[in-house]
């Protein structure tokens, strides 16, 4: 099928995912890439198309900071889908422009205010809205639910104990005394680390501080750190009321991280700016380094007849090629997510708000994006 996608965002993740959609599956597509920057447009449309001649075309347009032009309105009105890799505050914006041109609309972000403002603009319009489609929230979401409906369907029950989600964006390396590198945005590293998570505790949909009950949880026989962070768990506390005794989202770290970040934490104290100045602290001491590795754990556990069981996943991406670009690990896994709800969209199955939650939980890892970049888990299933 030919279809003309509009990727709003030319930075890491919009041209991860241009080059996914171009790269993988059997959608024919005509790309237009938009942004604030022109330098950021023409080294996004060369990433993606050089050398790639044949597989559709990539046009640019220029995002103005407010309101639109003659050449955005016109991109957006021959288009099929919108996917919005902006900053999570022009959500609501974007999305605002795929409901008036008609277009299907998909997002990343975590952010719980604009995530819920889209919702009630997308109520009864004729097109599909997928939000929070990427790492995490997104595919760590798809696969908490798929770990609930196999353990339910496994053992003949409706409610289980515990579903833990976590996943790391890490470097392959890291030294003292952060224990930390960046691999994504810093402003969105410093959000989740303030803000409060959502979480399920004995029942009941609460919120917790960020950076507590802190675990250490072995993956393929590596140890991790795991605490709790904002954004994480999308919809699922709502989505498994009363089926999840306790559900949780965490960010995993390598050991000794979250006691560094939390001396930060300290210092600065409880002040308006407070994830500005984690931020400014974080940048004064961690490098941004290229060589990552991304982690994802998801486990469902609970009674049974037969005694308590538990059902577990692992995936471990390294940064790999696709049409001879090298993609970081956190590109491909959160471009990954967003591409394979774009495929969802397109079918034509959907219309309104579509949550992480309801989407088809094996089609989903299996379809073809993600199924290429997370291939094989390291472990599933046990228990």
């Amino acid at each position: 099928m030919k279809k003309r996608i509009v990727i709003a965002g030319a930075g890491g993740i919009g041209r991860a995912v241009g080059l996914l959609l171009r790269e993988i599956g059997d959608i024919d597509v005509e790309l237009v890439l938009g942004d604030a920057y022109a330098d950021q447009l023409d080294s996004a449309a060369s990433f993606i198309a050089d050398g790639n001649d044949g597989k559709g075309s990539v046009e640019t347009v220029l995002i103005p900071r407010d309101g639109t032009t003659p050449e955005l309105a016109s991109a957006l009105a021959s288009a099929d889908l919108v996917l919005d890799c902006l900053p999570g505050g022009q959500a609501p914006r974007v999305a605002r422009w795929a409901l008036d041109s008609g277009a299907h609309y998909a997002n990343l972000t975590e952010y719980v205010a604009e995530t819920n403002k889209i919702m009630e603009m997308a109520r009864g319009a004729e097109t599909g809205f997928a939000l929070q489609c990427g790492l995490a929230p997104g595919m760590v979401n798809v696969l908490g639910n798929a770990l609930y409906q196999q353990f339910a369907d496994r053992y003949d029950v409706e409610q289980i104990d515990i579903l833990k989600m976590r996943v790391g964006a890490l470097t392959r390396n890291a030294e003292s005394p952060h224990f930390y590198g960046f691999t994504w945005s810093p402003i969105g590293v410093a959000t989740e680390y303030v803000k409060d998570a959502v979480v399920v505790r004995d029942w009941n949909q609460t919120h917790v501080d960020s950076l507590e009950e802190i675990q250490t949880l072995l993956i393929d026989g590596v140890p991790y750190e795991e605490a709790t962070t904002s954004g994480g768990a999308a919809d699922m506390p709502e989505a498994l009321s009363g089926k999840a005794r306790h559900l949780d989202y965490k960010t995993l770290r390598y050991p000794g991280h979250w006691s560094w970040v939390r001396k930060q934490l300290e210092a600065i104290g409880e002040v308006p700016d407070r994830v500005q100045q984690l931020q400014d602290r974080m940048l004064s001491a961690i490098p941004q380094m290229e060589d990552d590795v991304v982690v994802i754990y998801a486990a469902a556990e609970g009674r049974t007849p037969s005694g308590r069981r538990r059902l577990d996943a692992a995936y471990k991406v390294f940064p790999e090629t696709f049409g001879g670009r090298r993609l970081r690990a956190i590109q491909s896994t959160t471009a990954a997510g967003l591409a394979e709800c774009a495929y969802v969209l397109l079918s034509g199955k959907h219309k309104g708000p579509l949550l992480q939650s309801e989407l088809d939980t094996q089609a989903y890892l299996n379809g073809p994006f993600v199924s290429a970049v997370y291939k094989q888990p390291l472990s599933e299933n046990a228990g």
